[in-house]
Order: structure tokens, then C-alpha cells, then sequence
């Protein structure tokens, strides 16, 4: 027997054992529906005289605005076609069980390039035919903005859930931050004072669910829908009373300054979107890069992170697995306060009734898209505030698009992230179950 068949019997011999990882079909077929969309709904309906005006403002002092007209249909069924071949592409991919490109996954290069085209040409769809231009750019730099609570609210899911605590208490701590960014600013006439308030009320709101998960074992779940029903109405009690009573003190709003950075803000297209914004979204930027550095890059990550997937290991070490995760649930309260600020002391508003509006359980939405990882739950809440931006900017511009539509977009993207359309997403083993040791 020669050298090469003695070769090739024993590859075939070890491929045997080789257990192959099984096709998933569900990402193909989702590209080739959303491809149908886009070709049915946008392209089709579209009249071929048509112009779509496009405004982006660059920043430049040289560029200037620039106004794009462009031609409506051609520039849809370009973005149709390009859709239509990502599409076709990931057949062949997951049909040749290729998955990676490098240290690139492909399914998530094609998802975010597929994501860019849909939406495009839904823009250029939506406002073919109008005498207003899309401000392009403000659409961008609102959606950031409007993302500002979510992505607070999940980087401080992300710091509990992956220490071992559920926090489904978010909502109660942006709502408490807010409200006592706003006494205080009220009281201090200083925004900066309301901005440091903030996170001590989410702190506090983090300490009682430490209290009950931790010491007592309570059900993370009850405990956290128990803190929202708290924090919910001792906020509008106090309202109601303190706040109405006084409004002479207490509708004051102070509001933080805006700063554009110089030489970033005048980056085309960029620099106005990311480096002239409110001073809440600077503060964003650092605790988003300092937690995806520290969480997996850092001995304080691992300890975390160990008392999230196995506390048994982690006290076998030395690590005071309880203290630990008491020490971080509070301070993944302090973070979603720090996130209330956004709905006064940001905004130059007086607080109000249910101020946060929900945003708690969206940023949870966005934790466990982003797979509990600090950049993907930044990547799904910029996400929904774009959806939120989305809605605004074409309810402005008087779109036939009922809002109601684009204000299921968020939740419709949770559900199918959820149900394993991209890809399956894993919490932290040991989250919602105390540690008896």
C-alpha cells in the first residue's frame, strides 16, 4: 500500500469520529423572506420616477450638508439585489458547513450587512416622492441618544446576570435615578450634582434586591417585579405630594451641557453623530469599554464571572461568592441609575410619572440579544433606538407608515433573537440560584 493511501484510509478513519455540527437553515430562510419584503413591498410599489432626497450633515466646515438626490426604484433594487445575493451566499454556507472566516462569523457579518441594505431601502422607500429631505444624520445621532438609558440598563443586566443575579429590577432603578437626578438638580441648580445623585438611587434600589436574592434566597424574578411596583409608587406618591406641592423648587430643570469635541466632531458624517453630544453619552462611551475590557480581561471579570457559572469552583479558590455578588449587584444598580439621569438631568426635563417608560425591560431585551456581553447588548440597544428615532422622524415627515408598525420592530427583533433565528444565546449557569455554601 503506498504512503498516500495508507494516508487517506487513516483521515477516513479519524473522520468517522468526527462529530459534524448539525445545519441550521433558519438564518438562509429569513434573508430569502426579508429579501421577498424588500422586493414585493419596497420595490415593486415604488414608481419609477421617483426621487429620494437624503440630507447628511458632515460636520466638515469645508463639506458642509450634503443633499442627495437619488433615484428612487434603481437605488432600491440595487440594495433588492444585493440583499438577494447575501441571501443566496448563506445557502451555500450553511449547505458547506462553513461558519467562520478567520475569527469572523460569518453569520454575523452577513446579518449586519443584510440589516444595513433592509433598511436603506426602506429609508429611500419611505421618503420617495416626499418634498423633505431624510436628515440622515440626525436620525443616526437621536438614535444614539435615545439608546442612552438602554445601554446603561443593560450593561448593569450584564454586570448581575453574569455574577449570578437576575435583575429584572432595571426599570425601578432608571426610574429611580431619575427621579433623584432631579431633586437634586432642582435643589442644587447643578446638573452635575443630579448626575452624581443618580446611581446612588440605583445603588439603593441594587442593595434591596442583593438583600432579598442573596441573603434570603428570594426568587430573583419576584424580587425584582416587587422592586419595580415599589419604586413605581413611592416615585409618584412623592410626586404627587413633595414635588406637585413645591413646583416652585422642584420644576427647575437643569440640564447638562453639550460639548463637541474638537477635531473628532468635524469627522465626516461620524463626528457629529458620536463626538457632539450630550456629556451623558462621553460618560456612556467609557463605562461600555471599561466593562468589556474588565469583564473579560481583568481578575475582577473572572472572579465575577466564575461566581456566575460555577460558585463552587470559585469558593473552592477563596472567593467570597455571596460577597461578591453583592458587591456587583449594587454596583449594577448604580450603573442603571447612573442610565436614570438620561430622562432629566440629560434631557433638562422635571421629572414625571413613570418617567422611564418601560425602558428597564427593553434594556433587558438588549442584554440578552447581545448575548450578555457588553458590546453586543451596546450593538441591540442602539438598535432599538433607532427604532425609536425611526418612528419620530418619519411621524414628522408625515410617512404612510403607521407607527404603531415601527414601534413593534424592537420587540419582533427580541422574539426571533430569542427563539434562536441568529443564533442561540446562553445565560451564565448558575443565574437566579443561590450559592448555600
Amino acid at each position: 500500500m503506498s504512503t498516500t493511501q495508507a494516508d487517506m484510509e487513516l483521515f477516513d478513519a479519524e473522520l468517522e469520529h468526527v462529530v459534524l455540527r448539525p445545519r441550521s437553515w433558519k438564518l438562509p430562510i429569513a434573508l430569502t423572506f426579508f429579501t421577498l419584503v424588500a422586493a414585493a413591498g419596497f420595490c415593486l410599489t415604488t414608481p419609477v420616477d421617483t426621487i429620494s432626497k437624503v440630507a447628511i450633515v458632515t460636520g466638515n466646515r469645508w463639506l458642509g450638508t450634503l443633499t442627495m438626490n437619488l433615484p428612487s426604484f434603481i437605488s432600491i433594487l440595487v440594495l433588492t439585489i444585493a440583499m438577494a445575493c447575501l441571501a443566496g451566499f448563506t445557502w451555500w454556507i450553511t449547505s458547506a458547513r462553513i461558519y467562520n472566516l478567520g475569527k469572523i462569523r460569518l453569520a454575523s457579518l452577513i446579518g449586519i450587512l443584510f440589516g444595513t441594505f433592509f433598511v436603506l431601502s426602506f429609508l429611500l422607500w419611505a421618503v420617495a416622492g416626499k418634498t423633505g429631505a431624510l436628515q440622515f444624520t440626525s436620525l443616526l445621532s437621536g438614535a444614539l441618544f435615545l439608546s442612552i438609558p438602554l445601554i446603561f440598563g443593560a450593561m448593569a443586566g450584564t454586570v448581575c446576570e453574569r455574577v449570578g443575579v437576575i435583575n429584572v429590577s432595571i426599570e425601578g432603578q432608571l426610574l429611580a435615578g431619575a427621579f433623584l437626578a432631579a431633586v437634586v438638580g432642582a435643589l442644587t441648580k447643578n446638573p452635575w450634582l443630579g448626575l452624581l445623585a443618580a446611581p446612588v438611587a440605583g445603588a439603593l434600589v441594587g442593595c434591596l434586591l442583593a438583600l432579598f436574592a442573596v441573603r434570603y434566597w428570594v426568587d430573583h424574578i419576584i424580587v425584582g417585579i416587587v422592586l419595580n411596583v415599589l419604586v413605581g409608587g413611592l416615585t409618584s406618591y412623592l410626586f404627587s405630594t413633595v414635588l406637585t406641592r413645591n413646583q416652585d423648587v422642584f420644576s427647575m430643570a437643569v440640564k447638562l451641557p453639550t460639548w463637541k469635541i474638537p477635531i473628532l466632531s468635524e469627522i465626516p458624517v461620524l463626528g457629529p453623530v458620536l463626538f457632539a453630544q450630550n456629556a451623558l453619552v462621553y460618560i456612556m462611551y467609557v463605562v461600555v469599554i471599561a466593562l468589556q475590557i474588565m469583564l473579560f480581561k481583568s481578575k475582577w471579570g473572572l472572579r465575577l464571572r466564575s461566581c456566575g457559572e460555577h460558585p463552587r469552583a470559585a469558593d473552592t479558590v477563596g472567593i467570597k461568592v455571596n460577597r461578591t455578588r453583592v458587591i456587583n449587584t449594587i454596583l449594577g444598580g448604580a450603573i442603571a441609575g447612573l442610565g436614570g439621569a438620561y430622562f432629566t438631568v440629560a434631557n433638562g426635563l422635571a421629572f414625571g410619572k413613570n418617567a422611564s417608560d418601560g425602558r428597564g425591560f427593553i434594556a433587558l431585551a438588549a442584554m440578552i440579544l447581545g448575548g450578555w456581553k457588553p458590546k453586543g447588548a451596546l450593538v441591540a440597544a442602539l438598535l432599538f433606538g433607532f427604532a425609536d428615532n425611526l418612528q419620530m422622524s418619519l411621524s414628522a415627515m408625515a410617512v404612510d407608515v403607521p407607527s404603531q408598525f415601527l414601534g413593534m420592530v424592537p420587540y419582533l427583533i427580541t422574539i426571533f433573537a430569542v427563539a434562536g433565528l441568529v443564533g442561540r444565546v446562553h445565560p451564565p449557569a448558575m443565574e437566579g440560584k443561590p450559592y448555600k455554601g
